[in-house]
């Protein structure tokens, strides 16, 4: 099961044009030219719609949530003040297992997920098991005592996915011996590790 999701890992980071996870990186650095078997022909001129449908659907997938998630969260960064498109992004970022990955506890997405559901993550020393909690600043992320003790947070604390996650941003304070991080301050889309051309996700909904 495990293989064939990090199989079609690879498969939908070659379609989208960017890594979705450590493995898909090797594979695509390997061949960087989309599935199939006309992927490494010249590529054909797509659509505007095309375009930007490509870049939402990189953006959702570099975060792993459902359209519905997706589309509640831009609806809710249009109501607010300042760039919708930044402001969008802003919002995905504190989700609680955006935070967790960020901050090395897990190497991938899917894996931040599976740690906040299974019960493994405490914000301000309570349990919280929704991967779309939204962290405030000020408020501190910890995996639990007794799950420290498992080999998965055991390799995390001992600084193993650092080496393949993005710099760690500005935002976040973490203390990966002790699998403790806090968020200081609210992200800015500039410091976010995602690539995203957001203004096309913006006129995608706009349509």
């Amino acid at each position: 099961m495990a293989s064939a999701r990090a199989r079609n890992q690879v498969r939908l980071s070659r379609a989208l044009g960017i890594p979705l996870t450590p493995k898909a990186a090797r594979a695509f650095e390997k061949r960087p030219y989309p599935p199939g078997v006309h992927g490494r022909a010249r590529k054909r001129q797509e659509s505007d719609y095309a375009v930007r449908l490509k870049e939402k659907q990189r953006l959702r997938a570099q975060y792993g949530i459902r359209e519905a998630q997706f589309r509640n969260t831009f609806e809710e960064a249009r109501k607010l003040p300042g760039l919708t498109g930044d402001t969008f992004v802003e919002l995905l970022e504190v989700r609680l297992d955006a935070l967790v990955l960020r901050s090395g506890f897990a190497r991938t997405t899917a894996q931040a997920r599976q740690a906040v559901v299974h019960r493994h993550i405490l914000v301000d020393g309570k349990l919280v098991d929704r991967p779309s909690f939204r962290v405030k600043p000020g408020q501190t992320i910890q995996v639990k005592p007794k799950s420290q003790t498992t080999t998965p947070f055991q390799v995390a604390a001992a600084g193993a996915h650092r080496d393949v996650l993005p710099q760690l941003p500005g935002y976040l304070e973490v203390d990966l011996e002790k699998l403790r991080a806090t968020l200081v301050r609210a992200p800015k889309r500039a410091e976010v590790p995602v690539t995203a051309e957001v203004q096309l996700i913006v006129e995608l909904y706009a349509r």
